[in-house]
């Protein structure tokens, strides 16, 4: 998403918050419903964040530890996770229309009513995922490892 369509300064915090909040806490860190909006989050160790309901909507997460990072019901619209490691984070509900999963590892990830709508999932690997009701219309699924993947009423996909 181009940084014009965003509007930063409704943002709650920018990239040099979130670096001071991580060395900051004792404890996991709760960013639950904050506005991080086009805020450039890559390479940073988001591990255990509890981002669920939170707008990121074109943020970069490219090379982010996202382990145990929880995202349920977070808008990611147009969010890069070029290559991320995604086994581990809580996706359920999210809104990642337009996002950017290519090659990244959704293995064994619930994905439950997640929008993937027009995301490039290419090369990405969904074996074991769980997509039940998900989104997956006009998505680019070139390449992705769906094996072993729930596709039940998958809404906008037709396996093969």
């Amino acid at each position: 998403m181009e940084d014009s369509k965003i509007d930063k300064k409704a943002n709650d915090l920018n990239r040099t918050d979130v670096i001071k909040l991580i060395a900051l806490a004792t404890e996991r860190l709760n960013l639950r419903g904050v506005k991080l909006g086009g805020v450039d989050l890559s390479y940073l160790d988001l591990s255990g964040v509890e981002l669920a309901l939170a707008d990121l909507t074109g943020a970069s997460l490219t090379g982010a530890d996202l382990n145990g990072t929880n995202f349920i019901q977070a808008n990611l619209t147009g969010v890069d996770l070029t290559g991320v490691d995604l086994t581990r984070t809580k996706l359920m509900l999210v809104n990642l229309t337009g996002a950017n999963l290519s090659g990244a590892d959704l293995c064994g990830l619930n994905l439950t009513g997640a929008d993937l709508t027009e995301a490039d999932l290419s090369g990405a690997d969904l074996t074991g995922a769980n997509l039940l009701y998900a989104k997956l219309s006009g998505a680019d699924l070139t390449g992705a490892d769906l094996t072993g993947a729930d596709l039940s009423d998958v809404i906008g996909y037709k396996p093969e």
